[in-house]
């Protein structure tokens, strides 16, 4: 999820450039398909065996750090103080509220599914940007795409299996529910944030800041009880140096790179094929239920985002 905020950083990044090479631009898209839609397997596995909040917590302040250490060392200024406020609140927002309340939920919520109802999160950051102080009212086609994506994420929250058990735990659903709506706040917010220069030093701030937020609040649920490194699997420990590298460190750095050598609507297509990988992923390797009316309800919400991004792509 954090991908959404470094839009804005890599925004701030003005510079002439030589077109580059179209394979090194393939792979990038395919870092960013395929490692972001293949977090939410890792994170299922992750928090199998470890804390999911204080799991969150260490892999984005272990990648922020690394990151941040980078690119000062390659000359970036210090940051002021109103920089590292800014990287607080959007890293309380993102990845406390974002990407720590995903990882609490898929204790209970299957991967696949999980990453179809994250997949709305686009929507409510469009209802949020209008109903914001001096918003403005969408066009028709994004508002259809609004309702088409509600609609969606209701339809899974209903969806029954076979046996007519809830597919998705209420209290986890709730908890999504905060989750996206805590990421499409701190997206917006993060577009009038005052942030350094360098988009990358930006990053690594607010994974810095996230993450001891995420680590903080774990401890103060009670999750400090039950962290018992000598328990952890080896398929969770893989799976956190997996999020930690390759989710945090390779995702990041593709998608911002991206961002300065394609378009921003080509990029965010990133937010209807994330899914179907982790979907994808989630059948192959979990076994996950995925009943008919769940595939209808993730086609709704994935229809959607595709009405709204294409939106901004003619409009841009």
């Amino acid at each position: 999820m954090t991908a959404i905020t470094t839009a804005t950083a890599a925004r701030q990044v003005v510079a002439t450039k030589a077109v580059p090479p179209k394979w090194l631009v393939i792979s990038a898209f395919a870092a960013v398909y395929v490692i972001w839609g293949s977090t939410y397997l890792g994170i299922h596995i992750a928090v199998q065996t470890m804390p999911p909040l204080i799991m969150a917590g260490c892999r984005f302040l272990i990648a922020g750090l690394i990151l941040y250490a980078v690119v000062r060392l390659r000359g970036a200024a210090r940051p002021a103080p109103i920089h590292w406020r800014d990287a607080s609140i959007i890293g309380a927002l993102l990845l406390l509220g974002g990407n720590g309340g995903v990882s609490w939920a898929q204790r209970s919520i299957p991967s696949g599914i999980t990453a179809l109802i994250v997949a709305a999160t686009p929507l409510w950051m469009n209802l949020i940007d209008w109903l914001r102080p001096a918003g403005k009212r969408p066009r028709a086609t994004v508002v259809a795409g609004l309702a088409l994506g509600f609609a969606g994420v209701t339809l899974i929250g209903l969806s029954r299996d076979h046996v007519g058990q809830r597919i998705v735990n209420p209290v986890g659903a709730v908890v999504l529910l905060v989750a996206t709506l805590s990421w499409a706040f701190g997206s917006v917010f993060s577009r009038h944030a005052r942030q350094p220069a360098s988009p990358l030093l930006a990053i690594g701030m607010q994974m810095i800041t996230g993450g001891a937020v995420l680590i903080g609040t774990g401890a103060l649920i009670g999750e400090l009880p039950s962290l018992h490194p000598s328990a952890f699997s080896h398929a969770s420990i893989n799976a956190f140096i997996y999020l930690t590298l390759f989710g945090s460190l390779v995702g990041f750095t593709a998608y911002v790179w991206l961002l300065q050598v394609s378009t921003p609507a080509r990029v965010s297509t990133y937010a209807y094929v994330n899914p179907f990988i982790a979907v994808l992923l989630g059948r192959l390797f979990l076994d996950e239920p995925l009943p008919g009316s769940v595939l209808f309800a993730g086609s709704l919400i994935i229809g959607a985002v595709v009405l709204i991004v294409r939106r901004k792509r003619k409009s841009g």
